[in-house]
């Protein structure tokens, strides 16, 4: 699959909600990735899609991750789902295609974290992989209860064509070199070591 292009791009943030994020693994950690993630987003100008699932029931967007989502420049759009897999919802995809008009599904390249990694990261994934999405998943902005839930997880949506990378592959591979306006800012995001 061809490297990241950031005309090409959306990043997809799924459920990373208060109560759940509490109880996953290695949540410090994938709290602050998720939080890179979005800061790179909007350095680049890429389009971010968050969707909680059932947030009457499991509450909003974890409060830290929110404030940066509200803060963005770059274009966003938001999704209250029911539906484990986001694929499960009528308004999904539409939202999805309208985030870069005039693309095909071949050429939207979704990066994707989010929660949990075997159920609706998975369907999620799944769903798009069967739609012809390339899917770039960050396995280092993505968790579950548990460390097996995740690893395997991790291994079926790689078995379903998914890519599997990082916050700090997608930044270079959005920037492409040194001289990118960006290369500097997003150099400072990365310098201070990751918490476990």
């Amino acid at each position: 699959m061809p490297l990241l292009d950031v005309n090409r791009s959306v990043l997809l943030v799924v459920d990373l909600q208060g109560k759940l994020m509490e109880m996953v693994y290695r949540n410090n950690s994938l709290k602050t990735v998720s939080i890179r993630l979005l800061k790179l987003a909007d350095l680049f100008n890429v389009p971010v899609l968050l969707t909680e699932q059932y947030p009457r029931g499991l509450g909003r967007t974890h409060p830290e991750v929110l404030e940066v989502f509200e803060s963005l420049k770059a274009p966003t759009k938001t999704l209250d789902k029911t539906a484990f897999g986001c694929g499960g919802d009528p308004q999904f995809l539409p939202m999805l295609n309208s985030m870069r008009p005039g693309l095909e599904p071949k050429d939207l390249q979704v990066v994707v974290c989010g929660i949990e990694a075997h159920i609706c990261v998975t369907q999620t994934v799944l769903a798009l992989r069967h739609w012809g999405y390339p899917v770039h998943l960050c396995w280092d902005a993505v968790s579950a209860r548990g460390e097996e839930y995740y690893r395997n997880a991790l291994r079926r949506m790689e078995q379903a064509g998914a890519v599997l990378t990082n916050h700090e592959s997608v930044g270079f591979e959005w920037a492409r070199d040194k001289n990118h306006a960006c290369f500097k800012p997003m150099s400072n995001l990365f310098k201070d070591a990751l918490p476990l």
